[in-house]
């Protein structure tokens, strides 16, 4: 008798699942369920839709079920809902959502893929409302994209900015569309740290967003969301986007066990405490490599490595499971946002001891006239230097980046395999240091005490209790804007001018992105002064840093003007 694999939904985790187990028996007997329409779409693209970049909802549809059956002789059942597992006469019961009818099914193996299920709070007064939607599948975006048409929408808020926030605001707005979002954090995309965000934070603005940080949603009605500071904002459609909980009904149901974390727990080979039911993708708790502690992750690629490795499994492959570090990128417009590993404050809570580099040069040679600055912060455990994370964003090639270092972090790499690593180069595309390369060196500086930095985000105190701050760049640059309480002393006249530079206190240094004023930081330290600081992101970071605290949290400016060049 041939193999008979069932697998519960669709997507990356099942669907990969599905052609792993043909490539590997061709006489096995496959059923893919799936209680929507659609067994295979690309989830990602979803709210690409909303902008008219996917012209067809139908576009997003990667797979039907008849290139399943005629293609991979796979039986593609869609609104077909498995609502019970039978382990002791390893059965399922599947429910036809069209006419009600339901059969059982026999498994020799099976797999759960049911994913997430998007949170929408029912605390909220006016959540059921038909105006509120959320974003989890194909018909769920045509839904949002047909009310808005059909109802001439022009005020929408989006709650959460999290990566489908984002994508979802961002695209509304290249519609055309008045666009508030509102996030309960102090802060989008909190994979980022929270200098990092205010990057994004003006991208965001920049492009006619309103958003709104550090207040949640209390009330929604026809015409309005309400907050929980009181504000009213104007919304005749809302998209929920606050998060996901992992699909285990099932699960549970099934005496499977489930997580610390409350997604299915899974061992090395994704198999659940039945040996023959495995499960991936959203629903699953996962280990991360680096801290070694469950966590979930809700990416589509971890989710199609679960699902190859649990088909493997069954025909006797091995893997070698290593955990999730959560690689991921996002496009906010013009920027690329991307990030891999922990962050400064997940390494906080986690107490690990840990150093940051902060780096901000062009993304290719200067010369060329699409170069731009590549903010990028480099997280390093101290004292031994493993790589622990990153965060990138820029105009540029962030997630080229982000993917070296993810490399660097999954081969326990450290800043001296950073250092040395050889990357291609053409100016074109990078400079013959790469970002990379320049963040490494600057962070093996830093083990060695080779010179002290503060970072962006303790610059406002500094200014304002009157500390000796030196702006390292040429007059016509400290004409176009500068610290209130700086002092210009460019690198090409301090040495004729030390008397200027007081001995007896603290001196920061900065210049427009941390290379000049590294240069005079390491100069003052050999001339006598012990107590010199380089000021990490310099006046590109600190303009970024500080509009936010300007224009949306409204305190005193400490800067004449903003340079983001």
């Amino acid at each position: 008798m041939s193999n008979r694999v069932l697998i519960i939904g669709g997507v990356a985790g099942g669907a990969s699942a599905a052609a792993r187990v043909r490539r590997l028996d061709e006489h096995a007997e496959i059923v893919m369920f799936e209680r929507g329409p659609y067994v295979s779409f690309s989830n990602c693209a979803l709210p690409f839709h909303l902008s008219g970049i996917v012209e067809n909802s139908d576009d997003l549809v990667l797979m039907t079920p008849w290139e399943f059956e005629h293609q991979y002789n796979i039986e593609a059942r869609v609104n077909s809902e498995v609502i019970k597992i039978n382990r002791a006469d390893k059965t399922v019961d599947v429910k036809n959502c069209l006419t009600g009818e339901v059969t059982q099914e026999r498994y020799d193996e099976l797999v759960l893929s049911p994913g997430a299920n998007a949170i929408m709070p029912r605390s909220i007064t006016g959540i059921d409302s038909e105006h509120v939607f959320s974003v989890r599948n194909v018909p769920d975006i045509a839904k949002i994209k047909k009310y808005i048409d059909d109802n001439s929408v022009e005020d929408i808020v989006v709650v959460g900015a999290g990566f489908i926030g984002l994508e979802v605001a961002e695209n509304l707005r290249i519609a055309g569309k008045n666009v508030t979002i509102v996030e309960a954090a102090p802060q989008v995309l909190t994979l980022l740290d929270y200098d990092m965000a205010q990057t994004l934070h003006h991208e965001i603005m920049k492009h006619g967003v309103d958003l709104i940080v550090s207040d949640s949603v209390t009330e929604i009605t026809d015409n309005e969301v309400i907050l929980n500071s009181g504000k009213h904002v104007s919304a005749k459609a809302v998209v929920m986007a606050i998060g996901v909980t992992p699909e285990v009904s099932l699960a549970k149901d099934a005496d499977l066990e489930l997580g610390v974390t409350g997604g299915i727990k899974v061992n090395h080979h994704y198999q659940t405490n039945d040996p023959h039911i495995y499960a991936v993708g959203d629903a699953i708790e996962v280990t991360h490599f680096i801290t070694k502690k469950p966590t979930r992750l809700t990416l589509a690629g971890p989710a199609q490595r679960q699902a190859r490795a649990a088909a493997g499994h069954m025909y006797g492959k091995t893997y070698r499971n290593k955990g999730v570090i959560g690689s991921s990128v996002v496009q906010c417009f013009d920027l690329n946002v991307a990030t891999t590993g922990l962050n400064s404050l997940q390494c906080e809570k986690e107490g690990i001891d840990h150093r940051i580099v902060y780096v901000i040069p062009g993304d290719k040679v200067g010369l060329m006239p699409d170069s731009n600055p590549l903010f990028f912060k480099l997280i390093i455990a101290y004292p031994s230097g493993q790589i622990l994370g990153a965060q990138a964003l820029g105009k540029g090639a962030a997630d080229k980046r982000i993917d070296v270092i993810a490399t660097m972090i999954t081969m326990n790499g450290n800043l001296e395999d950073l250092a040395e690593l050889e990357l291609s180069y053409s100016p074109m595309y990078s400079t013959a240091k790469d970002v990379v390369n320049h963040a490494a060196l600057v962070g093996l500086n830093l083990l060695n005490g080779d010179y002290k930095q503060v970072e962006v985000s303790e610059v406002r105190g500094l200014v304002e209790s009157g500390a000796f701050i030196i702006d390292a760049r040429e007059p016509d640059e400290y004409a176009e804007g500068h610290l209130v309480t700086s002092v210009n002393i460019p690198l090409s006249q301090f040495r004729g001018r030390l008397n200027e530079i007081p001995k007896d206190q603290p001196v920061y240094v900065h210049c427009r992105s941390a290379q000049r004023s590294y240069n005079m930081t390491r100069a003052l330290n050999q001339l006598g002064y012990d107590n010199v600081f380089n000021i990490s992101g310099s006046y590109l970071g600190i303009s970024e840093f500080e509009w936010y605290n300007d224009q949306v949290l409204g305190r005193k400016p400490i800067v004449t003007e903003y340079n983001f060049n």
